[in-house]
């Protein structure tokens, strides 16, 4: 059984049931609505399709809401800006005409409030790199420090800068309304700074009565200083690679990805690893050498999670793709892990008895560990210590628990209506994994459940041997 557990953005190369069913089939454990593109009454029609699907594939798959966040763009342009090193561009605000040749606006007037004299501005994704060296009537001058074309509605990057942007624009919060409505699993906040940004996206989903877990995008230089607080203000961390490699050092991207995966395990929060895995296969049939090398360290760091984007969304390749990252998965689980999760607190009780379960799966041959929650906790807990052999089964009554649990790692989603005798509910879970042939005899089954002590519930370990 695969651990880490695979992300797929839907989209036109993804979107007939044939494709969905067949990245199910290969693998595929939560889908992706990208909401920079997509449109309401597309989720509403393909969501229930997703749903259905999974659910003829019996299958825990979850539905993760994305975000377009409060994104600062260039204005439209006439005609291109072709533009050299050493060149003038003049960026207009609030109105103000152009004053120079190389003239462009954008969506976010406050730019000339936030920026300071020789910061750097990248545009177009990092392609373009331009200095601020006065402002001035509601323009800001600059210098041109890279070659290169720049067209309308390109994105902007002011790395090491505050800005003073909502956290939720009007299109955000619509798109989260719609995710309310159709009841998505997960909600990814782009762009988050800080993690009140991540307590009003809370708010929001629980005033209009969801449950959905907020995921905190790391992908800007600001993130990544308040670190420890997103990490802690969040349900699970996204590793947006795409504008966080654009802020950051190219060459200090991989220390802070592998610092982001330190840090999530320690506080026991799911991490996802996202953006150009396997970008190649886009348009080839087989990823490079690179790309497998990139996946398989993820892998080896014990992420919960690897994110296809475009490979699936628009990519010529999307169920190969899936079947990559499968393949590879498998392989790198069976050399072994970072071995991050001896680090993780173990701030309670609770999840003590939980690290003495898990110690006991790791001490034993031929280990399953059986584990029943209701709120999917003690579920997340026994995945964030990341058992050396042991499988999770992770035995629960709530089918919107048992999507999410679909994101952690090595754990295996069941649903199963739990009884007022908890032993009867072990010995149903045990017929469960029989009928499946995912027990045999010999196993040593390590049981994390309620017991009853007297008239009260007492969390228990037992230890069960397959008979």
């Amino acid at each position: 059984m695969r651990k880490t557990r695979i992300i797929c953005t839907l989209g036109p190369a993804s979107e007939t049931s044939e494709t969905i069913r067949q990245m199910i089939s290969a693998g595929t454990d939560i889908f992706r609505l990208n909401m920079s593109h997509a449109k309401h009454d597309w989720v509403r029609e393909i969501v229930p399709r997703v749903r259905q699907i999974a659910l003829e594939a019996k299958r825990a798959v979850a539905v993760l809401l994305d975000t377009q966040g409060p994104a600062i763009r260039t204005g439209p342009v006439e005609r291109n800006l072709t533009l050299a090193v050493g060149d003038a561009l003049e960026i207009t605000v609030r109105g103000a005409s152009a004053s120079l040749p190389n003239s462009i606006t954008v969506n976010y007037d406050d730019l000339i409030d936030d920026v300071s004299l020789g910061d750097t501005i990248l545009l177009d994704n990092g392609v373009m790199q331009i200095r601020v060296l006065e402002k001035r009537d509601n323009r800001i001058r600059c210098e041109v420090l890279t070659a290169g074309t720049l067209s309308s509605h390109r994105h902007i990057n002011l790395p090491g800068v505050h800005v003073n942007l909502p956290a939720l624009t009007e299109k955000d919060l619509a798109d989260v309304a719609l995710g309310v409505e159709i009841g998505v699993d997960f909600v990814a906040l782009s762009f988050a700074r800080q993690r009140r940004d991540l307590d009003e996206l809370r708010e929001v989903l629980r005033k209009g009565g969801s449950n959905a877990a907020v995921l905190a995008k790391i992908e800007s230089a600001e993130a990544v200083s308040h670190l420890d607080d997103m990490i802690r203000g969040s349900d699970a961390v996204l590793i947006a690679r795409g504008d966080l490699g654009i802020e950051c050092p190219m060459e200090d991207l991989p220390i802070i990805q592998r610092r982001i995966v330190k840090h999530c395990l320690r506080f026991g929060k799911p991490v996802i690893v996202a953006t150009h895995l396997l970008e190649s296969m886009v348009s080839n049939p087989v990823p490079t050498r690179a790309e497998i090398s990139d996946v398989a360290n993820a892998v080896f760091e014990q992420a919960d999670a690897m994110m296809l984007t475009g490979e699936t969304t628009s990519g010529r390749y999307p169920v190969e793709c899936v079947k990559v990252l499968d393949r590879v998965a498998r392989r790198i689980e069976r050399s072994g892990g970072a071995g991050y999760a001896k680090e993780a607190i173990l701030e309670d009780v609770r999840q003590k008895t939980v690290a003495a379960a898990v110690s006991l799966a790791n001490s034993l041959a031929r280990s399953k560990i059986i584990v029943f929650t209701r709120h999917g906790t003690m579920a997340r807990s026994v995945s964030n210590l990341r058992p050396e052999r042991a499988p999770i089964f992770a035995f629960t009554p709530n089918e919107f628990v048992y999507r999410q649990l679909a994101l952690c790692w090595g754990t295996h989603p069941v649903r199963i209506d739990f009884t007022d005798d908890p032993n009867a509910t072990i010995d149903a879970a045990e017929g469960y994994l029989r009928a499946h042939s995912l027990i045999q005899p010999n196993d040593k089954l390590v049981v994390i459940s309620d017991a009853r002590a007297g008239s009260s519930l007492v969390d228990c370990v037992q230890l069960r041997e397959v008979k």
